[in-house]
């Protein structure tokens, strides 16, 4: 099986609380920006969704906190869409610091929906397919 996609992320300073470490909210952004990375990867700008006229949602984040992150740690966020049936899909993600330990995993359940009706489209598969360049970077 291939590795998934991953971008990296340096820490910095302001992500930090008052313990030195990374806020918890900020690992959620680090989700966000490999998400959104890997869509531009597979050729999916925002502006694409917008003009089909769909946009995605998040249902539900599981966040596991592994280790620490630090400022000026150097990590990778990966991100591997999972699909089943239905208007939903998962997306798995771990934040991976240099020297290979894992720092966090995802579990996020998603969907597209349809921004006019305010609901899920039936098929996220098939529209995400129609609008990629690559969609096996999605797996698709």
């Amino acid at each position: 099986m291939a590795e998934p996609f991953s971008v990296r992320v340096d820490v910095r300073g302001y992500e930090t609380d008052t313990q030195g470490h990374v806020n918890q909210a900020v690992y959620l952004q680090y989700a966000e920006h490999a998400r959104w990375s890997l869509l531009r990867a597979a050729g999916i700008a925002q502006t694409d969704l917008l003009d089909k006229g769909v946009g995605p949602v998040a249902l539900e984040n599981t966040v596991r906190y592994r280790s620490e992150l630090r400022a000026g740690d150097e990590t990778t966020v990966s991100c591997a869409f999972v699909w089943g049936g239905g208007k939903t899909f998962r997306i798995e993600q771990a934040v991976t610091k240099a020297d290979g330990t894992v720092a966090a995993t995802f579990t996020s359940v998603g969907g597209l929906m349809d921004l006019k009706e305010r609901r899920l489209v039936a098929d996220p598969r098939e529209c995400f397919r129609a609008l990629a360049s690559d969609p096996s970077l999605l797996g698709l």
